[in-house]
């Protein structure tokens, strides 16, 4: 992490600048999965972002966002687990931070990669970039978010083709349902997330803040969504669905 930062992180690459943070997600060996490593590095990103507040943008490295959860970690994850809400609380605390968060999308978005960049206020994207939630077929919902911002970002009808269909988003369709604000070349992703925080930066850091305070409206969520989990966390199915895609990577 530069610009002060003498914590190393593990599986991000934070750039701290004066006006914006820039956070790329960095296990290139798994795609940017998720695991708790880095949602324990992306809590303490956030931590700094509430007390040092500045725009924030959220990419991944290797042409790829977030190949979603880490499943091995997320197969023996039980009950207690889907309470606690290990990155449902995450993604509702990214959410939540007081400035704008843009997500740069290059690649696969899937499962828990794609709630994350839901999370986000705004999503820019690559024509490679596609949005995906495999998890009924490991025996689980999708349940960090998606049940919900997804259906609030593109329609109920386009939700349901997504998580129960198992349609994906291609940065095409993406758009066309207004997941995403723009398509862009891959080598000018960066560019044009800069010029998009840019634009922000021209408009009152308080008028900013309290438009998105009044955009964002409270729900049932993510507590619905633990409490499903919970109960499909401790299936035998999840466990099996889940062991048998392990041992397909391995072949």
């Amino acid at each position: 992490m530069s610009g002060g930062e003498a914590r190393e992180m593990r599986t991000l690459s934070v750039d701290w600048r004066a006006d914006r943070v820039v956070v790329e997600l960095d296990r290139p060996e798994a795609r940017n999965a998720l695991n708790g490593a880095m949602i324990a590095e992306l809590h303490e990103v956030c931590a700094r972002v509430e007390a040092e507040p500045r725009p924030l943008v959220l990419t991944g490295g290797g042409g790829v966002f977030a190949g979603g959860a880490d499943i091995a970690e997320l197969r023996e994850r039980g009950r207690e687990e889907a309470l606690a809400g290990i990155n449902s609380r995450l993604f509702e605390r990214l959410h939540r931070l007081r400035v704008p968060t843009v997500a740069a999308v290059d690649g696969w978005a899937l499962g828990g990669g794609a709630e994350l960049s839901y999370a986000c206020d705004i999503r820019i994207a690559t024509p490679s970039a596609v949005f995906a939630q495999p998890e009924p077929g490991l025996g689980i919902i999708a349940g960090a978010g998606a049940c919900w911002r997804l259906r609030e970002l593109v329609g109920l009808s386009v939700a349901k083709q997504v998580l129960l269909g198992g349609y994906r988003l291609d940065a095409e369709a993406a758009l066309r349902h207004g997941l995403v604000a723009e398509i862009v070349p891959p080598e000018e992703l960066m560019e044009r997330a800069h010029a998009l925080v840019d634009r922000m930066a021209a408009s009152s850091a308080l008028a900013l803040r309290m438009t998105k305070m009044v955009l964002d409206a409270e729900g049932p969520h993510p507590l619905a969504d633990d409490l499903t989990q919970a109960v499909l966390f401790e299936s035998a199915d999840k466990h099996d669905r889940m062991t048998r895609f392990l041992e397909r990577k391995k072949r």
